[in-house]
């Protein structure tokens, strides 16, 4: 009971901590080098994937339609899209120069075999096209980057295919935050709408595990 009571709060410090606005409160003027620092590490280094980068992305949004960011539109999108475009380039030679080595890798308390089993097998059914579709999905757009790096994939056609999906991802999340993310009732329950933004960027994933398990039985 003590031990609970110890780390109830600190679990609670920390998902408040990792809450977008809050980070972003909390980073002041440099809130949106924060933000471009964020997504590039969730991009780029595999110790980024548990970061809120639907959600801060939309949130950053906000922050711009409100003023709470004074850089304008068009340049937090442009960094925003450099920062998830240079991560992904980050990742791409992580896996190229120690993939082999991370997929024999045994569990720990972050790292989980099983992120790099379900992102391979999203690669694996998608294709190329993984690398935009993956860009829209929590923890895929981590180690997919690294996957590709691995699989040697041909750079200049990765490059083109994340460049894409950098820019879809980072400009479309920022612009609807930007849109709607002041609308009373989305401003005033900013929590849930953070809340279903996370949901449906894991969605996908589950689904496809789902149709996975059921295809698997089939064959058994």
């Amino acid at each position: 009971m003590q031990f609970a009571a110890l780390i109830t709060p600190l679990f609670a410090s920390v998902l408040s901590a990792l809450k977008p606005d809050q980070i972003l409160n909390n980073a002041g003027h440099l809130a949106i080098w924060v933000a471009a620092a964020m997504i590039f590490a969730e991009c780029g280094l595999l110790i980024g994937f548990f970061l809120p980068g639907d959600s801060l992305l939309f949130v950053v949004g906000l922050f711009v339609g409100n003023g709470a960011i004074g850089t304008p539109l068009w340049a937090t999108c442009i960094l925003l899209f450099v920062a998830a475009f240079a991560g992904n380039l980050l990742g791409y030679w992580i896996g190229r120069r120690a993939g082999p080595t991370l997929f024999r890798r045994e569990d720990s308390r972050i790292f989980k075999k099983k992120y790099i089993d379900h992102t391979e097998e999203f690669f694996n059914k998608y294709g190329a096209a993984a690398i935009i579709l993956g860009r829209f999905i929590a923890i895929v757009r981590t180690f997919i980057t690294v996957l590709a790096g691995a699989g040697k994939m041909d750079f200049r056609r990765y490059a083109l295919y994340s460049a894409i999906g950098a820019a879809l991802w980072t400009v479309s999340l920022t612009v609807l935050g930007y849109l709607i993310g002041n609308v009373p009732v989305i401003k005033n329950n900013l929590e849930y709408a953070i809340l279903l933004i996370v949901v449906v960027s894991v969605v996908p994933i589950a689904i496809h595990r789902l149709k996975a398990r059921r295809d698997a039985g089939r064959a058994a």
